[in-house]
């Protein structure tokens, strides 16, 4: 495929997508539409329409069609393994890797992290806030220009460390980590107050006030 039929390729999967523009990426015009390719793109990981629905945080419905369109312009592939479909990256359209690039930026920081977050011990929680958070949580404002993350836990604080080293040189973000045990996460604090009652997004296990 040339650069023509590429860019043509693109611009008919953006005119199926929804007409509301995300605010974390705006080129994809659909959240959804983003989370769906993060889930598959940035993982390598191979799943059912079931899964990348549940991945994604959509409905089955809207995946099943989302999935469609990808598979039509070859961004996504598909076996079938009994009765189930099983749907991976297509490491053969020119379009996979330019995408994943994109995708790393906008929501690497969730799905990478949530990977090299989950292969620490020690970590009960973990959970984006600040103003990444607040972009993905649909909030208006400018592009952020880091990603905060707060672990809860005892983990090893090296490991923690190396691991948001690793995204950051992933996403083309600072990542900024704060360890703290559930119980100093407890205490009375100013910073802390505006964090609880801020926009945040689960990382690993559920935010620690729900």
């Amino acid at each position: 495929m040339g650069a023509r039929g590429a860019i043509d390729m693109m611009n008919d999967i953006i005119s199926h997508m929804r007409t509301e523009a995300p605010l974390l990426a705006p080129v994809f015009r659909s959240d959804g539409q983003a989370r769906l390719l993060s889930a598959l793109l940035l993982t390598g990981d191979e799943l059912s329409v079931t899964d990348v629905a549940k991945s994604a945080a959509l409905a089955y419905p809207t995946a099943h069609r989302e999935v469609a369109r990808l598979l039509d312009a070859g961004i996504l592939s598909e076996r079938q393994v009994g009765r189930t479909r099983l749907i991976r990256a297509n490491n053969e359209s020119p379009l996979v890797q330019p995408l994943r690039e994109i995708l790393r930026i906008v929501t690497g920081p969730l799905v990478i992290l949530a990977d090299e977050l989950a292969g620490i011990d020690g970590i009960e929680s973990a959970f984006l806030y600040g103003s990444f958070a607040a972009r993905m949580r649909g909030d208006g404002g400018p592009s952020p220009h880091d990603v905060d993350v707060m672990v809860l836990g005892e983990p090893d604080v090296d490991a923690v460390y190396e691991a948001c080293m690793r995204v950051e040189t992933a996403v083309h973000r600072p990542v900024n980590p704060t360890i703290l045990t559930t119980e100093e996460f407890g205490a009375p604090s100013g910073f802390l107050d505006s964090v609880r009652s801020g926009p945040a997004v689960a990382v690993i296990g559920e935010l620690p006030w729900q």
